[in-house]
């Protein structure tokens, strides 16, 4: 299982960003993709999934109607759209195949930042 997550960067509060996660090295289209994120001195927290298929998608609290997930499955790519970032969003971010993250790949790092 291959994991590689994008997009990251700095941003204002109250702006955007959307992340990528390129999988490889497994049937990407039959495999629900999870994202986590670790806030410096925190540890590593789920907070969305979307299932195979697309159809199904489970938010935390906090990112429910901020954050939104999306997936092509023939370019084997999933995204996740971060709008109306927080300073408390701040964070490495993960994509993974279960929800522990025990399958994630290398992160990309949000600043939430003014």
């Amino acid at each position: 299982v291959q994991l590689q997550a994008s997009g990251g960067g700095l941003v204002q509060p109250g702006g955007s960003l959307k992340l990528s996660c390129v999988g490889s090295g497994f049937n990407f289209r039959s495999t629900p993709i999870y994202w986590l994120r670790q806030a410096p001195g925190k540890g590593l927290e789920l907070i969305s999934g979307i299932s195979s298929g697309g159809t199904a998608n489970h938010y935390i609290d906090s990112a429910k109607g901020r954050f939104f997930n999306s997936r092509d499955n023939v370019e084997k790519i999933a995204h996740l759209r971060m709008n109306n970032l927080q300073v408390e969003d701040t964070a490495v971010y993960y994509c993974a195949t279960d929800e522990r993250g025990d399958q994630r790949g290398q992160g990309t790092l949000v600043t939430v930042s003014s």
